[in-house]
């Protein structure tokens, strides 16, 4: 078995080989759990949409709450216990939804619903944050760079398994019965961040014995990292673009199924469906493509692709703004964005210390991240209300597509930089 999976991906030793394989296991877990509530989430937006702006700025206040008591853990406990406790607190969570939707009665229900966007929003940010922060405290840059791709894969395969759960049972059963069975995958990844906590150290070698220890600082000590470096800072204008073309095409992706579809149960299977198509392509592009691509362009221009893509796809959008092309281009932007520019945007955080990785990442990962989708939300609402259209504001939003690509490229310079001189240092 060792040998079949060193023909197709560039594994140095065995301890190498095992952090791999239990780093796929918990990504594959995190992304079972968080896919089998992400439709459900969606079709709720989709339910409704006009108050999404609304939703949205709770979700920021909420972060703004989340991410200095996640910061304040980081220091008091070592990541064995952080991580496995962040965990933790989202499977209590659910089990409080669950007993919300069988106890309390169906007039509650729309402000059940809405709680539960909230709530998701935070959770899949919070997650997937702490997850690939705690991968690059565990790898190395030049790990990073032949390892997170497949790394990846392990998180696009769970997500698939989820999203085919819910398209399986969304019509066949209630929504409780969906969160409870989310759960299960949670719990079974928080074994799977002790296994590599107790097994594998830090990824640079000069800190060996730090992974049983309390990270540094204090609960806002991640965000003051943020704003005293240019380079944290060109991270934060990159994931604020981000999130503004994200949140364009989740808002028009909302508006035309709604009008497309009636029933709920449909719509949420049509979700679950497009994600599970998303997740398949990215796969190809974990297995095959990503880590070639890395290697060859670099990581810079990997995170070039997908901004440039999106360039043409709005203009193309713009032009013929209609679900079938929406559904293409939501699918060929997800696909590329978790297959191509994840992995990439996650390379980036391997050169700087565990301070940043724990407290600076979360903060820009969540905060920076929902703040940008509210400032979105906001925006998006403002050119409907001037009177722009969907095909409109598609042509709006390819040249800030078109500025995220050669932010991409400067950012690849600097994390080149950073290694370098990481290099001269060790």
């Amino acid at each position: 078995m060792t040998e079949l999976i060193r023909k197709f991906i560039d594994v140095r030793d065995d301890v190498e080989l095992k952090g791999l394989l239990w780093s796929i296991a918990y990504g594959f877990l995190i992304m079972s759990s968080y896919y089998v509530l992400r439709a459900v989430r969606d079709e709720i937006g989709a339910a409704d949409q006009r108050n999404l702006q609304l939703l949205w700025t709770a979700v920021f206040f909420v972060m703004l709450i989340a991410v200095p008591l996640y910061s304040w853990a980081a220091s008091k406990w070592s990541r064995g216990v952080f991580v496995p406790l962040a965990n933790r607190f989202f499977i209590a969570c659910l089990v409080a939804f669950w007993l919300c939707l069988v106890l309390l009665p169906e007039s509650a229900r729309p402000w059940i619903d809405r709680v539960f966007y909230v709530w998701t929003s935070v959770f899949a940010l919070f997650v997937v944050s702490v997850f690939w922060g705690f991968m690059a405290d565990c790898f190395s840059n030049e790990q990073g760079k032949r390892l997170f791709a497949t790394i990846a894969v392990g998180s696009s395969i769970g997500a698939m398994l989820g999203s085919t759960i819910t398209a399986a049972l969304a019509t066949l059963v209630p929504v409780f019965a969906l969160l409870l069975i989310a759960c299960v995958p949670l719990e079974a990844a928080s074994w799977c961040a002790l296994v590599l906590h107790r097994r594998f150290a830090t990824g640079d070698v000069k800190t060996e014995g730090e992974a049983a220890k309390a990270i540094q600082g204090d609960a806002w000590s991640g965000m003051k990292a943020v704003f005293a470096s240019r380079y944290l800072m060109g991270i934060a204008a990159f994931i604020a673009i981000m999130t503004f073309i994200s949140t364009v095409l989740y808002f028009q992706q909302s508006a035309l199924i709604y009008d497309a579809i009636a029933d709920r149960g449909e719509r949420r299977a049509l979700l679950a469906r497009m994600d599970w198509v998303v997740n398949f392509l990215t796969i190809i592009f974990q297995v095959y493509l990503t880590a070639r691509i890395v290697k060859w362009l670099g990581v810079g221009l990997t995170l070039f692709l997908v901004p440039a893509a999106m360039t043409a796809g709005f203009v193309i959008f713009g032009l013929y703004p209609t679900l079938a092309v929406l559904i293409v281009l939501q699918v060929v932007y997800r696909a590329g964005r978790y297959g191509l520019t994840k992995p990439a945007r996650e390379m980036l955080w391997t050169v700087l210390g565990r301070e940043e990785k724990y407290k600076a990442k979360p903060f820009l990962d969540a905060a920076v991240y929902r703040g940008g989708d509210l400032a979105s939300a906001w925006i998006y609402r403002g050119l409907e209300v001037i009177g722009l259209s969907i095909a409109a504001i598609s042509l709006v939003a390819a040249p800030v597509a078109g500025i995220w690509a050669l932010l991409a490229v400067r950012l690849g310079r600097q994390e080149k930089e950073l290694a370098n001189a990481q290099g001269e240092n060790s």
